[in-house]
């Protein structure tokens, strides 16, 4: 597994302009209908956001079952889009494995629903 090339500098006004929260996964199950192996999410990020709904291409690390429960970091702040037939709201966040599997982000303890990454 090759990493990717290192992005462009940028200033920090742009990345704060990302919004890029902590939720925990309160339902999970698996996503049939997209075009390369998902599972559908629901993540609750407090009150102030709420309870989001992502896919997320994450078949081989995760099972369904295993995910309720678990926190996880995602930009909540890109428009939504359309996948299949549901609409992801926000962006789970994860990292390439050594055969380019994706690895969720996590925080190495738990946090509030709804912190946001700075």
């Amino acid at each position: 597994m090759t990493t990717e090339p290192r992005a462009p500098e940028i200033a920090y006004g742009d990345f704060t302009k990302i919004d890029i929260r902590v939720g925990t996964i309160v339902e999970a199950a698996p996503f049939p209908e997209a075009r390369k192996p998902a599972i559908r999410l629901v993540i609750d990020f407090g009150p102030e956001i709420g309870r989001k709904k992502s896919s997320a291409q994450i078949t081989l690390h995760y099972a369904p079952e295993t995910l309720v429960g678990r926190q996880v970091v995602a930009v909540v702040n890109f428009p939504p889009r359309q996948i299949g037939p549901m609409r992801s709201e926000v962006l789970t966040l994860g990292v390439p494995d050594e055969t380019g599997e994706v690895v969720l982000l996590v925080p190495s303890k738990d946090v509030p629903n709804g912190g946001r990454m700075f």
